[in-house]
């Protein structure tokens, strides 16, 4: 997929990313950014984070279609609903699969891997449908095979876990109880597998 706005920011990220490299006095440990973002920053982390390699971590919040979530499984947000308020975020080929998804010669999957071996956090809502929590989950399970052939474990779990209870290898994932948003249970977990990975 071709992210049109999504490169622009995405691009942001990472010059806020080198600028903070090349402060000598930064209080950040510029070897131990994560790009995180939530609905369509979510989109954008993980297109970040596929395409800047000094991110050491990336994780993706609710991002949904185009984002973390499968296309081909044509569930929730879909391609159609996306493009008469927000098609600009897509180059025009997009629109051509408009009913078609199981047509992509690529699926959400893949972006993910790209992100391999670096830590990956993917995070759903139970009541957020349209971003599909299960396209979600399948999208960092499929990735996972990359993990595993660069020496790392990916997701460590076949069927989908329980509401509020993450998984975790080099892949994580939860599905939390609530709606489409950012809550205190995704910032501990976010910040336990930081602990864990960074």
């Amino acid at each position: 997929m071709c992210f049109l706005p999504l490169q622009p920011w995405a691009w942001g990220l990472s010059t806020v990313r080198a600028w903070l490299e090349e402060q000598p006095d930064a209080l950040v440990d510029a070897k131990r950014i994560a790009v995180i973002g939530h609905s369509r920053l979510g989109k954008t982390a993980l297109w970040a984070g596929a395409q800047d390699e000094n991110f050491a971590m990336v994780i993706s919040n609710d991002s949904g279609c185009g984002g973390a979530a499968l296309y081909r499984r044509c569930y929730g947000e879909r391609i159609h609903h996306m493009i008469k308020p927000i098609g600009y975020w897509f180059c025009r080929d997009h629109a051509k699969f408009i009913g078609r998804e199981s047509e992509l010669p690529v699926d959400q999957h893949m972006l993910l891997a790209l992100v391999a071996p670096r830590p990956l956090y993917v995070a759903s809502a139970e009541e957020d449908r349209w971003a599909d929590p299960k396209g979600e989950f399948l999208a960092a399970k499929h990735a996972s095979p990359v993990y595993q052939w660069l020496g790392e474990q990916g997701l460590p779990a076949d069927q989908m876990p329980a509401v509020d209870q993450p998984v975790a290898g080099r892949v994580g994932y939860h599905v939390r109880t609530g709606k489409h948003d950012v809550t205190r249970f995704d910032w501990q977990q976010y910040l336990d597998f930081a602990d864990k990975h960074l």
